[in-house]
Parts: C-alpha cells; sequence; structure tokens
C-alpha cells in the first residue's frame, strides 16, 4: 500500500510539473507574441508628409538590431501589397555600392510606390510599383548606409562576409517581428554590387535551411539586374561594350586587356586604374549608367568629377533624379514618421556612403562558384541587364553567365511588351538571363513598365511573350 501511495505521489508531481511547464512554455509564447505584435504595431506608418489620399496600402519600418554589444542596427521598410497582401509573395530588394541606400534607390526611386516630387515634401503614386504584385521589404544594408547605423566606429570597416551575416541576422529577427510572413515564399531582388550580396546571403539561407520542414524563410530564389559577378569576366566584357560603342580609342581598348582583366573591378590599382582614367577621359560628359541618357552635371562640371577617385568619378543622371529624395529624407518630419534617425545623434541622410565603399574589407573575385550552388539547390534564378549601362554593360554579364557553362534550353529571342519589343532573352538549365532595351545600370528607373512585366513573369515563373500578339 505504501509503495502504491509513492508511486501516485510521483505521478501527481510529474504530472504537476508537466502542467507547470506547460503553463510557463504558453506564457513565454503569449509574452514573446505580445512582444512582437507591438513592436509591429510601433513600427506602422501612420501617413508619410505629403503622402497623397489615395494610398491603399500598409507601411511599417523600424530597426532590426543584428548585434547588441557593438550596437549595430539595420533599417528597414516594410511596403505591402494594396491587394491580397495576405497571399502575395516576400521580396527582399537590396542596392549595391557598396554602401547604397536600398530605401533611396530602389524604394524611391526604382520600384516603389511612391515619388518626390521636385519641392522635395510632396509624394506622388508610380503606376509601375512592384508592391502591385509581392510585399516589398527594403534593407539598408550594411550598417553605415542610409538610415541604418552602429555604435562602434570600427563596424564602417565592414565587407561582404559581415554584410551577408549580419543580413540574415537581420531576416531571422524580422520574421519574429512580422511572424505573418513566417513561411511565405520569399524572393530576394537587387541589382550592381546586389551581384555580390544577394549570392551571398542566398547561400546562408539554402545552407541555414537544411534539414529544416517548413522552414521560416521559405525561399525560393533571386532576380538580380546589372550585376558584378566577376572580376575576370566582368572586366573584359566591360571593355568590350566600351570599345563597340565608340566609347574608347583601339589603343586604351588595348591597354585595358593588358593591365586590367586579373585586377579588382571594384578597387582597381596602378596601370589599372591609370588606364581606367585614360578611358573615363575619352568617354566624353556622357552618363555611363544609360550612355544615351543625358548626364548629371549635378556635382559640378566634367573636369571636376574627373579629378574625383574611381569608383565617383562618374555619377549617372539618377543623382539628378535622387536629389529630391534625398531633400524628403532629411525632413525631419518625414524621419519621424519613419521611425528613423533614432539614436539621438542628427546626422544627415546620404544616398550612398563614401566611408563605407571606401573602407571595404572583403570582395571576392567571383560569385560563380555559389551560382552553381544556387542552381544545384533547384532555386529559382533570372539575372537581366538594361543594355545601355556602361558600368557593368550586358557583354560583362554574358561573359561571366557564359562561363558557368550551363546547358541552353531557350534560344536566344526577342521578348515583347505592348506588341514592342521589350528585350532579348535566353534560357538555361537553371537560370534565365534577360536584356531590357533602352534600359541603363537601374533597369526600373528608366524603363519601369518594362521592368514590371519582367518581374511578373518572375514571380509567377513564366517565360517572358516571345511574340507580339
Amino acid at each position: 500500500m505504501k509503495g502504491l501511495v509513492n508511486v501516485c505521489s510521483g505521478s501527481l508531481l510529474a504530472y504537476f510539473i508537466i502542467l507547470c511547464l506547460a503553463y510557463i512554455a504558453t506564457t513565454d509564447a503569449a509574452t514573446s507574441s505580445r512582444r512582437y505584435s507591438w513592436q509591429q504595431r510601433w513600427d506602422k506608418i501612420v501617413k508619410l508628409p505629403g503622402q497623397p489620399a489615395n494610398v491603399s496600402f500598409s507601411q511599417y519600418s523600424g530597426y532590426v538590431t543584428v548585434d547588441k554589444i557593438k550596437g549595430r542596427a539595420l533599417f528597414y521598410w516594410l511596403i505591402e501589397s494594396p491587394a491580397a497582401a495576405k497571399s502575395k509573395p516576400l521580396v527582399l530588394w537590396l542596392n549595391g555600392g557598396p554602401g547604397c541606400s536600398s530605401v533611396a534607390y530602389g524604394a524611391s526611386e526604382e520600384i516603389g510606390p511612391f515619388r518626390v516630387q521636385p519641392d522635395g515634401k510632396t509624394l506622388t503614386l508610380s503606376p509601375y510599383s512592384w508592391n502591385e504584385e509581392a510585399n516589398l521589404l527594403f534593407l539598408d544594408s550594411p550598417a553605415g548606409v542610409g538610415f541604418s547605423y552602429s555604435n562602434t566606429s570600427l563596424d564602417l570597416i565592414t565587407g561582404d562576409n559581415r554584410t551577408a551575416e549580419d543580413a540574415y541576422k537581420f531576416l531571422q529577427k524580422w520574421f519574429e517581428r512580422f511572424p505573418q510572413y513566417k513561411s511565405r515564399s520569399f524572393y530576394i531582388a537587387g541589382e550592381s554590387y546586389a551581384g555580390h550580396y544577394i549570392p551571398e546571403l542566398s547561400r546562408i539561407i539554402v545552407q541555414r535551411n537544411k534539414g529544416i520542414k517548413n522552414a521560416i524563410i521559405n525561399f525560393k530564389g533571386f532576380l538580380l539586374g546589372n550585376p558584378l559577378i566577376d572580376d575576370y569576366y566582368d572586366n573584359i566584357g566591360t571593355f568590350e561594350f566600351w570599345w563597340n560603342h565608340g566609347l574608347i580609342s583601339d589603343s586604351t581598348y588595348k591597354t585595358l586587356n593588358e593591365s586590367c582583366p586579373y585586377d579588382s573591378f571594384l578597387f582597381p590599382k596602378n596601370q589599372c586604374y591609370k588606364a581606367l582614367e585614360n578611358a573615363y577621359k575619352e568617354f566624353g560628359d556622357i552618363n555611363p549608367y544609360g550612355i544615351y541618357d543625358n548626364p548629371c552635371n549635378e556635382l559640378g562640371s566634367l573636369s571636376n568629377n574627373l579629378k574625383l577617385p574611381l569608383p565617383w568619378t562618374f555619377r549617372g543622371n539618377d543623382q539628378c533624379i535622387v536629389k529630391y529624395t534625398k531633400v524628403y529624407m532629411n525632413l525631419p518630419e518625414v524621419q519621424k514618421a519613419l521611425h528613423a534617425n533614432v539614436t539621438g545623434i542628427p546626422h544627415p541622410w546620404m544616398t550612398c556612403s563614401e566611408v563605407i565603399r571606401s573602407k571595404w574589407s572583403d570582395s571576392p573575385k567571383s560569385m560563380l562558384p555559389i551560382f552553381k550552388q544556387l542552381i544545384a539547390a533547384g532555386l529559382r534564378l533570372w539575372v537581366f541587364s538594361g543594355d545601355t549601362d556602361a558600368v557593368l554593360p550586358l557583354t560583362a554579364t554574358r561573359y561571366s553567365l557564359r562561363a558557368l557553362n550551363l546547358k541552353t534550353i531557350t534560344d536566344w529571342h526577342p521578348w515583347y511588351d505592348n506588341q514592342k519589343v521589350g528585350g532579348w532573352s535566353e534560357g538555361y538549365e537553371g537560370l534565365t538571363y534577360i536584356t531590357v532595351r533602352g534600359a541603363g545600370h537601374e533597369v526600373p528607373l528608366g524603363r519601369p513598365r518594362l521592368a514590371l512585366s519582367l518581374f511578373t513573369h518572375f514571380l509567377n515563373n513564366q517565360t517572358l511573350p516571345s511574340t507580339s500578339t
């Protein structure tokens, strides 16, 4: 009988412990849920200054801390889809540089819904915003870019590795703050030096999703425009574009091919640097980001620009447009509405950080090995080029992609939009390549309708129309 009592007592105690643990777990989960729900409500944008009255979508913005000890926090801006946001995928947009703000370019000039008017105070709606098709998440990365910050000055010395790790930490914490997006179809898009950011972040996500069922980050693939992929192939392809388009002389073309192919595309040195300086002088007063667009003289005369070190020698026509955004984002009422610049140490908001760019510490020469890993993982990879870009031209990208030695599935062909040729495309085993006719370095900026069509087909995994009907 005594043994029976002991057994019963032990069973009751065990049962009581289980109940307590369940209660604690439930309470912790509820507390955590309330905390994140509170953070999400805090991040909601009530209304942006100068915002038009007919806005039918929700917006959120704020900070996610990625390193508490060093005080490193990344700024995001979520712009949801106006219709059926709950069923639309989530797309993270990253601009490159390195050192340029996704809020400045991607959100405000390219794929976001708002455009700042010349008064620097009023916003209008773009008819070609990508949030018609997806919920858009813009991230200023790394810390020190745009509204993102660090309390540690040495954090401004950064590079590819830490940028990718911080972006992954951001995503992990962001999905906890926005649990409604967990396991939602997730894509990454971007341009230029995001040709490094995006494959590197993609690799981390794929590696850390291995063996996990119903992963929180339900990563499906990426869409990458005018990207830096491989220093060697991008160099030789860029010089070929310059020569074929009559921008440089035969002798300069020869010197570039002798001095630069094995040098860094981002940080050229010695003889390569000198050859590039000479090539830029031969360009004349053009906009290399779109060679048939008008040049931007916002930073002064051509002779003054040529005195700036590479890669700041030239600025595209976008600098004449982004100046309105620069005025708007520096308004105190705008920063308050965005929950931005909250450190208590006021500093001017800039579209790009020269400090970040000049102190960049690691930049692998090639992304091709990562491309191969991601193709093997079965992701959807689309790469596109504006065909008037002389900074990272289509010939550079074609040389880099050709080095992957992928099997051709769909031969080179024109694609159509509104009964006109929108560009050309070729399909490979594991990758699709598209050119956008008449577009420069920032495709959605110069050809917004074509860019939206490309984006829509990418999300739907549909081939772009090959006929004009």
